[in-house]
Formats: structure tokens, C-alpha cells, sequence
């Protein structure tokens, strides 16, 4: 199949065969015959799959064929959960826009308000867009969603896992008429709360999924690597970072803090070797993002270090290398991680690093996986550590057990003899108990002179 053969606009095939777009993605086979047809729509696939364009082409064709429902509102709505995410879908969205009359704008969270309100005021047809703050201009009533035809909502299991559902509930009321179609992708369809989602916001929708997060990734190789502690991994990264035939490298870490230190540990050790190194972390204000990604996608810095920020979305075809140097807490995301490499028909090469803080996560992993994982080493990096077995379950000893409920058996029962006013007895069946008689007063006092005495 070829992207001619899906009745694209001239115009918009034009741009097509400009960018050197030929043959179609499986997620693209299915997904834009399925949006252009005007059916809402779930789908999944896995992450590098070309998704971005399987909803931009249709998003482009509707707004080219059919008129406005409104002069002033936003025609398309594209929500993403990451600014690093909306900035990439922005990029690509401008590239198709570039040659038509549609404008485009992107909103997050972040930036400066008020010049956001200025953007909106001139009535923009697409809006790429983070919910919390296109929920912001919306409760403000800085624009309206009335006239909306297309609502997109790319990785909602992202933005459902990082609490933008309440945001996202409001969007969709907001734009909620039967001339809406609503587009959702998702990195799996295995998601309880993007199916309940998917029930509130979509119609009779076609599900469509592309291999899961278990499918094995043909172009991107894996290797595991175990290491005692901390300053061994630093030894391996080290090794990688010097022998590797790298274009650009990604280090993954579980902390803030380390992104910055393993930056400064590589610029310091390998300088000489001509890596450098920057560090991105959710620390820095939208600015500093911006610059260090600009700076990376333009090949000024070899190997970006980050926290799980920077594992989805991202669209970098220059990235050689993934290094885990810490395990990814949630499973999902080891699969998000190694997808930054291997794009678009490029092999790609995906270490992880296993100490025993990262045990648990990567057996998590494996099992996600559905694969039985062996380890590599290196010729002169001797390692101790070789995983931690699976606790045994202490055994029951049966005669102990048998001894105990005989003792059991053969103690009786103690019978309670306290009673309360509260218990119900049949007079008939008490003891008939007869009350000493009380002493006169006289005799009681003789007696209690006589005590004295």
C-alpha cells in the first residue's frame, strides 16, 4: 500500500512526497482509512510505530473537504500528556500545515498565560495542546470548543496515569455534539481506565491494535548487563560510552539527581574522547527544556541524560543508543525507553544495567516481556553479583501441627461464669440463691465494739 492509494488531497500528498513519506505503517494502513471515513476510533501500537501521522493526514484531509461548523472555534484539538510530546506533534503538524491556509498554535503548561490568551484571541484551527492548561483557558472562557470537529487524544493512558482525567472530562463536555469525532491512541487497549474513558467519550468506535508492548521490537537489539553497585554501573556506562559505535546515546535514570551527576562524571571522563553530555530533568522551567532538547535533536550534545521524562513521544532518529543505568519503575516505560532508539527502519542497540536495587524491576520486566533473559559480561569487569533468588516458603511441620490439635482437643473448654443483666436466662433453670438475713443496728454495733476492744 502507498500513501496514494488512501485519496489524500493533492495538496496534502504534495507535502507527502516532499518529506519522502512512501510507504505506510501498519497503524497508518488501518488507522486513516478508519479516521477519514469519519468513524471515532481506539488504537494502540507500539511506541516508533509513525502514529503522529496517522492522525495528523486524516486531521488535515476533514479540515480541507468539509466546511467549518463555526468561524471562531478551533476546528482540531490535539491533546498530549508531555510539553515534550505536544512540541514534537507541533513540529510535525507544521510541516503538513505549512502550504495551507490552517493555523496552528500550541499551548502548555509552563509558558506565559497571557501570551497564550493573545494566540487563542486570533482563532486558531488546530490547537496542539497539555490538558491542565488548555483546561485553564477554557474554564477562563479565553476560547470555546462549540464548533470542535476533531478531538485527539494521543497516549491517553499517559495523561489517565499522570491525573488529567477530571481535565480531560471537562474538554470533552465542552465539544460534546453528534457532528464530533473523536480520535484516541493509546500505547495498549490493557488499560481498565482508557476503556471506561473510551465508553464516556467515544461512539461506536473501531478498535484497532498493532502489536503490544510483549512483541519483540525487530530493530532494536537488547543486552543486560549485572552489576555489583553503583560505581560499577558507572564503570560499565563508562566502557559503553568508549567502545560503542554511538551516533547519539539516551541515559536513563530513576532520580533527578543523577541525571546531573552522571552528566558532569561523562563530561569530565570522556571530554578528551569528544562526548559531551547534558542532563534534562522536570527540575528545570520550560525554557531550559526546550533549549537542551533543541540543543540535542540539533546534534550539539552526543548523549542526553534524563529521567523517564524524555521516554515517549520523542521522535529522534539519530539516537544509536538507550542506556537503562537504573530499571524503569513502571514496566511499561522499559518498553517507552528502548522505543527512542531503532526509528523509523534504523537498528538500534538497548543496554540495561541490573543491580540489585533493580531486581525486582527487572524481573517485572522479563515477565512483561513474556522472555527468559540471560546476561552478557565484559572481558575485565569482574561482577559478584548474580541475582537474588526467590525467598522459599518455610515448611509446615504436619506432626507439629497434629500434636498441637490434640492439645487442643484434650484442654476443656473454660466455661465463663461472669454474667451481665444484658444476657437473657430462663428463671426457671437459675439456682435459687438465699440472702443472709442483715443484723439489727444494735447487735451490728455491739459487734463492732467489741472489734475495737
Amino acid at each position: 500500500m502507498q500513501f496514494s492509494d488512501f485519496g489524500l488531497d493533492r495538496c496534502l500528498m504534495n507535502t507527502v512526497e516532499h518529506l519522502g513519506f512512501n510507504e505506510p505503517t501498519q497503524i497508518q494502513q488501518q488507522a486513516i482509512p478508519a479516521a477519514m471515513s469519519g468513524h471515532d476510533l481506539i488504537a494502540s501500537s507500539k511506541t516508533g510505530s509513525g502514529k503522529t501521522l496517522a492522525f495528523i493526514l486524516p486531521a488535515i484531509q476533514r479540515l480541507l473537504k468539509n466546511r467549518a461548523l463555526s468561524k471562531r472555534d478551533p476546528r482540531v484539538v490535539i491533546l498530549t500528556p508531555t510539553r515534550e510530546l505536544a512540541k514534537q506533534v507541533f513540529s510535525q503538524l507544521r510541516l503538513f500545515t505549512a502550504n495551507t491556509q490552517f493555523s496552528a498554535v500550541l499551548i502548555l503548561g509552563g509558558e506565559n498565560f497571557n501570551d497564550q490568551v493573545k494566540v487563542l484571541e486570533k482563532d486558531p484551527h488546530f490547537i496542539v495542546a497539555t490538558p491542565g492548561r488548555l483546561a485553564d483557558h477554557l474554564t477562563q472562557g479565553h476560547f470555546y470548543l462549540n464548533g470542535l470537529e476533531l478531538l485527539i487524544l494521543d497516549e491517553a493512558d499517559r495523561m489517565l496515569d499522570l491525573g488529567f482525567s477530571k481535565e480531560l472530562s471537562q474538554i470533552n463536555k465542552a465539544a460534546d455534539h453528534r457532528k464530533r469525532q473523536t480520535l484516541l491512541f493509546s500505547a495498549t487497549l490493557d488499560h481498565a481506565q482508557v476503556n471506561e474513558f473510551a465508553a464516556e467519550l467515544l461512539t461506536k468506535p473501531k478498535r484497532i491494535a498493532i502489536e503490544s508492548g510483549h512483541t519483540e521490537h525487530k530493530d532494536i537489539t537488547k543486552r543486560f548487563y549485572l552489576a555489583d553497585n553503583l560505581t560499577q554501573k558507572e564503570t560499565l556506562l563508562q566502557h559503553f560510552l568508549a567502545t560503542e559505535t554511538c551516533q547519539q546515546v539516551i541515559i536513563f535514570t530513576a532520580t533527578r539527581s543523577d541525571t546531573e551527576r552522571l552528566s558532569l562524571l561523562i563530561n569530565a571522563e570522556l571530554a578528551d574522547k569528544g562526548i559531551n553530555a547534558v542532563a534534562l530533568s522536570g527540575e528545570l522551567n520550560q525554557g531550559q527544556r526546550n533549549q537542551i532538547m533543541d540543543g540535542f535533536t540539533k546534534g550539539h550534545h552526543k548523549i542526553l541524560v534524563t529521567t523517564d521524562l524524555a521516554s515517549r513521544g520523542l521522535d529522534l532518529v539519530n539516537v544509536s543508543h538507550v542506556i537503562n543505568f537504573d530499571m524503569p519503575k513502571h514496566t511499561e516505560e522499559f518498553v517507552h525507553r528502548i522505543g527512542r532508539t531503532g526509528r523509523a527502519g534504523t537498528h538500534g542497540d538497548a543496554i540495561s544495567l541490573v543491580g540489585p536495587n533493580d531486581w525486582l524491576s527487572f524481573k517485572n520486566v522479563e515477565a512483561f516481556l513474556q522472555q527468559t533473559i540471560s546476561f552478557e559480561k565484559i572481558a575485565g569487569i569482574k561482577v559478584n553479583f548474580k541475582g537474588i533468588k526467590p525467598k522459599k516458603a518455610k515448611a509446615v511441620k504436619a506432626k507439629a501441627v497434629v500434636k498441637k490439635a490434640e492439645k487442643v482437643k484434650k484442654s476443656p473448654a473454660k466455661q465463663s461464669t461472669k454474667q451481665t443483666f444484658l444476657e437473657a436466662h430462663d428463671v426457671s433453670d437459675m439456682p435459687i440463691i438465699k440472702r443472709k438475713k442483715s443484723l439489727p443496728a444494735s447487735e451490728l454495733d455491739n459487734n463492732t465494739e467489741q472489734e475495737i476492744d
